[in-house]
């Protein structure tokens, strides 16, 4: 086993589901990196990096254009150069555009499947040549409970995460032998600000379709995340693990 420290990159690192990964990644040890686009907002993305470390947290960042294959690897370069190999990838960058399928604008499709597929492409391209010289890696593909069941309003989003799932079935069995894993993980509804943010009696119209009784909490996905990127985990591959509540079961 390699005693370097272990380097994690979380795209859309800053968010809510990414605050929860970085943190409990990085109370596992790992090296993190939380990757951001904001639009290039970059103040937002310090005042986030300020706010880990008052919390305990050193977490560096940084900014790249992950929709854009050169963008992404001036960024993944970056990275490397100041850290070394990518241990552990989490592609966790997602937006949504939501509208019906007869209203949606050819930008709302490809903005979404840029941001949501594109970007895991771009980003898994340019660290996977690193992990299979070191014979060690681990991916991690955050989708979601639409690319299960579908969503009225979200046919870009659904195809876009579904779309995660069978990249990560594919490459999984590409690299396996290699000591390499790729899994899913699809979240259901997640108490983040997103979801906090929806009219109250929309969010408890939601809230009453999942069988637990609640919305999940980031840091249930972040636990998974760090149970697949354990160097123990390397038995399971090609898989995606669902944690919504009982909302949809298959």
């Amino acid at each position: 086993m390699n005693n370097r420290q272990r380097v994690a990159l979380v795209t859309g690192g800053t968010g809510g589901i990414g605050t929860a990964i970085c943190r409990e990644l990085a109370d596992k040890g790992y090296q993190v990196i939380a990757g951001y686009y904001s639009g290039g907002n970059h103040e937002k993305a310090t005042a986030w990096q300020i706010q880990q470390a008052k919390d305990g947290y050193d977490i560096a960042i940084a900014y790249g254009n992950i929709t854009d294959f050169d963008c992404s690897k001036e960024c993944m370069e970056g990275i490397q150069k100041e850290f070394g190999a990518i241990d552990i990838l989490v592609n966790n960058a997602g937006i949504t555009r939501d509208t019906t399928f007869k209203r949606m604008e050819p930008s709302q499709w490809l903005e979404v499947i840029n941001t949501n597929l594109n970007s895991m492409f771009n980003v898994t391209r340019l660290v996977i040549d690193k992990m299979l010289e070191q014979e060690f890696g681990r991916v991690i593909n955050i989708s979601s409970i639409n690319a299960e069941k579908g969503q009225f309003g979200q046919t870009n989003y659904s195809a876009a995460k579904a779309g995660i799932h069978g990249f990560t079935k594919a490459l999984a069995q590409e690299v396996a032998s290699k000591g390499i894993t790729i899994n899913t993980v699809s979240p259901g509804y997640i108490a983040t600000s997103m979801i906090m943010d929806v009219p109250e009696k929309v969010r408890d119209k939601i809230c009453a379709g999942i069988p637990v009784g609640r919305f999940g909490e980031p840091q249930e996905i972040a636990r998974i995340v760090s149970f697949l990127a354990d160097d123990q985990s390397g038995f399971i591959t090609g898989s995606n693990i669902s944690a919504n509540g009982g909302q949809h079961m298959h």
